[in-house]
């Protein structure tokens, strides 16, 4: 999972483009959003997801840059919310529990 991490700390993308998924990124809700980009009606857990929304958006990116006709901006950025969102849970998922909020690690004692 770190490596799909590493990918995404490593993709050089316009501005505006990566301007635009930040903004929409607050409202991305896996269940609507992800089944829209990817051929499969039981979602993947989030790292195969990821996966997935990497190689679209490559794909993207490539017929961004050969200005192709068929590019569209708007799914562009529709994808990059997704990658945004899903790296998060990613992210989540990889950091440390942290305990419940009231509750106090029990006292080493000292000998």
């Amino acid at each position: 999972m770190t490596d799909l991490l590493t990918v995404l700390a490593t993709l050089k993308r316009p501005r505006l483009l990566i301007s635009a998924a930040r903004l929409g990124v607050g409202q991305y809700r896996r269940e609507l959003h992800l089944a829209r980009h990817l051929d499969t009606s039981a979602l993947p857990d989030s790292a195969a997801a990821l996966a997935e929304l990497i190689e679209i958006e490559a794909e993207l990116d490539a017929a961004r840059r050969a200005r192709r006709a068929d590019y569209a901006v708007a799914r562009h950025v529709d994808v990059m919310i997704a990658i945004m969102g899903e790296a998060r849970l990613v992210r989540a998922a990889l950091a440390p529990q942290a305990p419940a909020q009231g509750l106090q690690p029990a006292p080493v004692p000292v000998t």
